[in-house]
């Protein structure tokens, strides 16, 4: 038998049912509320942290590895002196003078250059040097093209005359000046010296700059200074 229920009991089990549905109401809510926008996202774990390594920092290199400097072969040095050239076509002892004297300065400019090269004297009057008395003339000595000047002074007498040339510049070949440097210079992997192959010098001028590599690679400046007869003294600069 159903017991008959009271108005006061069924309106205090009508209020229990209610304060039920409400917590169930709310608790659901909490656990299916979305994150707030501005709270930042759980972090995943890095692969750094999960395999236990530190992570590289962004942008950093491996050392380079610098290159050796490689050594040079040393250039041979010279074992014999410079070869002095063969000047051919000396004129007869009784030939004229003019021509003997135009012989005997194309002779000097060549073995003052180095090596034996196609030689020409022009001076003008040279003809009458054989005339008795002194003679000052102004000559161009051409060798293997490069000119230059010089003065030839003749003292002429009836049966017999002296003469002199002079010139403050001389022709030089660069073959020579090099090997000058490689006697000097012990080591030498390699000479570079601003000239021309042929070149017309001062001897008393600046001198000609060289710059001499060694075998461990190294450049040093040196002078090369020609004297008048064609010696070639080499000095560091």
């Amino acid at each position: 038998m159903t017991p008959l229920l009271t108005p006061s009991r069924a309106r205090f089990g009508v209020a229990v049912f209610g304060l039920s549905a409400l917590l169930v109401f709310l608790v659901a809510g909490c656990s299916d509320t979305a994150p707030d926008a501005g709270s930042p996202p759980a972090s995943n774990p890095t692969s750094a942290s999960s395999t236990g390594g530190t992570p590289s920092a962004p942008g950093s290199t491996a050392p380079i590895p610098t290159a050796s400097t490689p050594s040079l072969t040393p250039l041979p040095t010279p074992s014999k002196p410079w070869p002095t050239p063969s000047v051919k076509g000396e004129p007869a002892s009784d030939a004229p003078l003019s021509q003997r004297i135009r012989f005997a300065i194309s002779k000097q400019a060549q073995v003052t250059a180095g090596r034996a090269a196609t030689t020409t004297v022009n001076c003008p009057g040279i003809d009458k040097a054989e005339t008795a008395g002194k003679h000052t003339l102004a000559c161009t000595v051409t060798y293997a093209g490069k000119a230059y000047k010089g003065t030839l002074t003749v003292d002429a007498k009836q049966y017999s005359a002296s003469y002199k040339f002079t010139s403050d510049e001389v022709a030089i070949v660069k073959a020579k000046v090099v090997d000058a440097v490689l006697r000097t210079v012990a080591g030498a992997a390699k000479v570079t010296c601003t000239m021309d192959d042929i070149a017309v010098v001062k001897p008393a001028g600046p001198g000609i700059a060289c710059d001499v590599t060694t075998t461990d690679n190294a450049v040093q400046p040196y002078k090369a200074q020609v004297s008048g007869n064609g010696q070639v003294l080499v000095a560091k600069a």
